[in-house]
């Protein structure tokens, strides 16, 4: 019996790593490659593209940030699948992830064979949690999510303020960021005098700063 192979795209900043992973996909012969992104906006398009069945996402990423794609993915294409592939183990990164509707959460440090299972786990309806993280989680949620979550001047800001604090952080002008996010630049302006009234920083060089505190600027 021939099954048809199953559709990935790869989402991944670092390029090596991005190579490394599919060159271990295309050893399975289940798996076939679609596309390949190095940015959150890149990897939203190819998802409109190829409509795959299966995203493996890194949550740091240039332009628009893993968790903005996993969310707009999820509403335009709930059916497809998505791996979050990160080294980030803090409880704001996992909560935010899974609310933003990530099937799985796979550390980089897992083996070749964790991997290629936790792809498989996911494609196959069934949540995967990296061994390391699963007791975190569990609590977290066990307990209402109160260990994982806090209210924050974060916590505050909408998911666009939350892409827009990242573009602004990595030197973008208010023109580019209305070309990338689709909008006009007046609306982008007023997102930016709408965080800094709920961050309290006054100009781009303190948003900055919190964008960095917060570890949201990919530093290369």
């Amino acid at each position: 019996m021939t099954h048809s192979k199953k559709k990935i795209v790869i989402a991944e900043d670092h390029t090596l790593l991005r190579e490394g992973i599919i060159a271990l996909l295309k050893t399975q012969d289940d798996f076939t490659v679609v596309g390949e992104a190095e940015d959150g906006l890149k990897a939203v398009r190819l998802v409109e593209k190829h409509q795959p069945d299966l995203v493996l996402l890194d949550l740091a990423m240039p332009r628009m940030n893993g968790i903005s794609a996993i969310k707009d993915i999820k509403n335009r294409f709930p059916k497809v699948k998505i791996l979050a592939v990160t080294i980030q183990t803090s409880d704001e990164y996992i909560l935010a992830a899974f609310e933003a509707g990530a099937d799985g959460y796979c550390l980089k440090q897992a083996t070749r064979d964790e991997f290629i299972s936790a792809a498989r786990k996911v494609l196959d309806d069934m949540t995967f949690i990296s061994p390391e993280i699963s007791d975190k989680v569990m609590k977290g949620y066990l307990e209402g999510k109160k260990a994982l979550k806090s209210e924050t001047r974060w916590e505050t800001l909408t998911q666009r303020e939350k892409e827009i604090l990242k573009l602004i952080s990595e030197g973008y002008k208010n023109q580019e960021i209305a070309d990338y996010l689709h909008i006009s630049p007046k609306t982008v302006d007023k997102h930016r005098s709408n965080l800094m009234k709920k961050l309290d920083r006054h100009n781009i060089a303190e948003l900055t700063a919190y964008a960095i505190e917060k570890d949201i600027v990919v530093k290369k």
